[in-house]
């Protein structure tokens, strides 16, 4: 049996070793048990998807190397968090269990009930705020509510807000003797995407130091893609948001406020979840009309055959990678909830089930925002597919996603091929509009204006 200077150190979304307040704080005991729980519940979820669970695997091989290199190595169990912590923790007589906070409801009641269960073996399970995001969740506040419900303000205090220091990983770390390891699993590139702290890492620098000055500028260009791609490694941790918002923030630039602002729209909705959890599904701002429902249009939407070319080059991106430029996703969401009229929650999911990043907060709150159902101050706003085109002037999205519109020299029939003439037209084996939207528009604004 240890001694009770154990600690064991709970990896969930903070997959990395540098700027980990978990693991440095557990780092503090004479021996640490680094452990990640592969969640039975989750497996068997929409996470367990078969590039994302790649992704995932990728990381904790990757996590396991730099654990090792610290004198210490990743373990891993598998079956409900809870008793699998608690099980460990009796075996290396633990006196505390360090675990990061989280917003979703989910990780809200894991969290309660490892707390009770830790306590009835009088263990102390420690909770670390700010590990991911960059400002714990609850602790910007207005004076009239226990949250923020629009960005503008948020952000002013936001900016106002001291940052905790970026912390180096332990210098070194010691195992209690004795502990099985467990099965490290191991993953694989997966449509350009390896997964990992080291990974994160270097798609980090260079995102530094090539594209964050250019980022306000070109951040809407859809063909030219300049924006970070790291969404998906601050999802599950392998890169810290405190140490790149410290990093943008020690270079000048636009392109960097710009940036910044980004991550701090993480936070925003991340503030949100926690004081509203049921805001993950359900709507933020009600609603008394009711969604339409055709599964004829939906299934047209989710394989990319609208028949808007711009609308089809988004969700066909997202099947292709497993991501999508955010302009595109403003763009297909819009369409499906205010142009189609269909329930964003049936949008969010399938985001969930297809997205490297997919998570609820980000994704399911944004979705809500582009409904008109969160926390968009014009929740009126629609993005017609046909004007957002001049995100892809000449027409490199749409002839990368929709190789069957390649062949079109003319940009603006690329993003209206309906305009093509005769025999053109019919040359094209692409569809004809599932709907037309201005006609769409004038009945989405008559079903609000009656609500």
């Amino acid at each position: 049996m240890a001694d009770r200077s154990t600690s064991i150190a709970v990896f969930n979304r903070n997959l990395r070793v540098t700027d980990n307040p978990v693991l440095a704080a557990a780092a503090e005991s004479e021996h640490v048990v680094p452990l990640f729980v592969q969640d039975r519940d989750l497996l068997g979820s929409s996470f367990s998807n078969h590039r994302r669970q790649h992704f995932l695997n990728a990381g904790l091989a990757d996590l396991d190397s730099s654990l090792r290199n610290l004198g210490g190595r990743l373990i891993v169990r598998r079956g409900d968090p809870v008793a699998q912590i608690a099980k460990l923790a009796a075996a290396v007589d633990a006196e505390s269990v360090h675990v990061g906070a989280d917003v979703s409801w989910y990780a809200k009641r894991r969290e309660e009930r490892l707390r009770v269960e830790l306590g009835r073996q009088r263990r102390r399970l420690i909770v670390h705020d700010a590990v991911t995001t960059i400002q714990p969740a609850g602790t910007i506040t207005p004076q009239s509510s226990d949250h923020f419900a629009v960005f503008t303000p948020y952000f002013r205090r936001w900016q106002d807000t001291p940052v905790r220091p970026v912390l180096p990983p332990p210098v070194r770390l010691l195992l209690p003797e004795g502990v099985r390891q467990g099965s490290v699993p191991t993953g694989q590139e997966v449509a350009g995407w390896s997964g990992g702290e080291s990974a994160g890492c270097r798609l980090a620098d260079s995102w530094f130091a090539d594209g964050l000055q250019r980022y306000l500028d070109r951040q809407d260009d859809l063909a030219g893609d300049h924006t970070s791609h790291l969404s998906p490694y601050l999802h599950l941790g392998f890169v810290s948001p405190v140490q790149l918002a410290a990093r943008a923030l020690e270079t000048p630039g636009t392109g960097a406020a710009a940036f910044v602002r980004q991550l701090a729209w993480r936070d925003f909705h991340h503030q949100l979840l926690a004081a509203r959890p049921e805001a993950a599904w359900r709507d933020y701002r009600s609603r008394q009309d009711r969604w339409r429902d055709d599964d004829e249009q939906w299934e047209a939407w989710c394989a990319g055959m609208t028949g808007y070319p711009l609308v089809d080059a988004g969700m066909r991106q997202l099947a292709a990678t497993g991501w999508m430029h955010n302009r595109a996703r403003m763009i297909v969401a819009s369409f499906l909830t205010k142009t189609l009229y269909q329930d964003w929650r049936r949008g969010a999911q399938f985001f969930l089930d297809g997205l490297l990043d997919g998570d609820i907060a980000n994704n399911n709150l944004n979705w809500q925002w582009v409904a008109g159902t969160g926390t968009d101050t014009r929740p009126n706003r629609i993005l017609n597919p046909v004007r957002q085109a001049r995100f892809d002037r000449d027409a490199r999205y749409v002839r990368r996603w929709v190789p069957e519109l390649a062949a079109i020299e003319d940009p603006a029939k690329v993003h209206q091929p309906w305009r093509l003439e005769g025999a053109k037209r019919r040359r094209i084996r692409y569809p004809e509009p599932v709907i037309d939207v201005d006609h769409a528009r004038q009945e989405f604004l008559h079903r609000r204006k009656r609500t």
